[in-house]
């Protein structure tokens, strides 16, 4: 079965309301012919998880600007003013959570746990709402798994399967981002024949790949 869709019918697939999970660091392999499929569609209500919110021109930023992400769930957002704007009147939701922490708690959600224990936000706005948990006398936030209806990816490399490749910081969260959605979607830098990939150099095998962009 092939895994080929192109922007026109991922974009049949968007329903308000979703929640996303968006790859990329900074913009660095931010997948922007996904971003700009979702701008085009006009969906909107959408929950947005991703480390940050780049910038106003490039990656998920666009999505900030454009005004279809209503909550965000995002280590930082100082480098798009866009963001603190939308925030600061009410137009936007934000929750903080911890770089390290936000990997995690996607991670949890692909291994199926039920959450993660860190200390990381106690005596901070971090802490407000959530469980602390005493193990062994110390203290831990209980910080539970996110999910999302669709995670939106950029691999620098991969083959026509989508066993896919990242380099440098798009690595920091994509790999969890794959397994942390109910269905998965790749835009592909350098598409590979079959078996040309060592799978000791695979960062996420195929099997978590449900389409890959075939436009150009």
């Amino acid at each position: 079965m092939t895994k080929a869709i192109t922007l026109e019918e991922l974009k049949k697939k968007f329903h308000d309301g979703m929640t996303i999970m968006v790859g990329g660091f900074l913009a660095n392999a931010s997948p922007e012919r996904i971003i700009d499929a979702l701008i085009e569609s006009g969906v909107k209500d959408i929950t947005l998880i991703s480390n940050d919110t780049s910038y106003v021109d490039r990656g998920c930023g666009k999505l900030i600007v454009s005004g279809q992400v209503t909550k965000l769930i995002a280590s930082h957002i100082g480098t798009n003013k866009v963001t603190g704007e939308r925030m600061n009147n009410g137009d936007l939701e934000v929750e903080f959570s911890p770089q390290g922490t936000l990997a995690e708690r996607i991670r949890a959600y692909g291994a199926g746990l039920g959450g993660v224990l860190t200390a990381t936000g106690l005596d901070t706005d971090v802490e407000k709402g959530k469980e602390k948990i005493i193990v062994d006398g110390k203290t831990y936030l209980l910080e539970k798994p996110l999910r999302a209806d669709f995670a939106f990816l950029r691999a620098q490399e991969g083959d026509e399967i989508g066993n896919l490749v990242y380099r440098g910081t798009s690595q920091n969260f994509q790999p969890l981002m794959a397994m942390a959605a109910d269905t998965v979607v790749v835009e592909i830098d350098d598409i590979k024949p079959r078996g040309t990939i060592s799978p000791e150099a695979v960062h996420t095998p195929s099997i978590f790949i449900d389409y890959i962009v075939s436009d150009k």
